[in-house]
């Protein structure tokens, strides 16, 4: 049986809330690493698109959220490192 958790990855001014589905063993079945690789993907996927001139997409909206991906990423790396060294991000 599965359960959903979340992870919360604390921002300036706002939290962001992650759901992580973890099995009955409380075992994470979705690597950090693997969803910090998703997300700076995703950012330049919407970059490579707005370059081709995909109808649609606005540059400055795209360039923003592609860095605010970036950021939540580096948080995330962050915080696995810092908790696989037994520190705090």
């Amino acid at each position: 049986m599965r359960e959903r958790r979340a992870a919360t990855i604390p921002d300036v001014n706002r939290e962001v809330t992650l759901p992580l589905i973890v099995d009955d063993r409380g075992t994470l079945q979705v690597s950090a690493a693997d969803v910090s690789k998703l997300l700076r993907t995703l950012g330049g996927r919407w970059l490579h698109l707005v370059e081709a001139g995909a109808d649609g997409l606005d540059e400055d909206t795209v360039a923003a959220l592609t860095i605010e991906l970036a950021k939540l990423a580096d948080r995330i790396d962050v915080a696995c490192i810092a908790h696989s060294s037994g520190g705090t991000p």
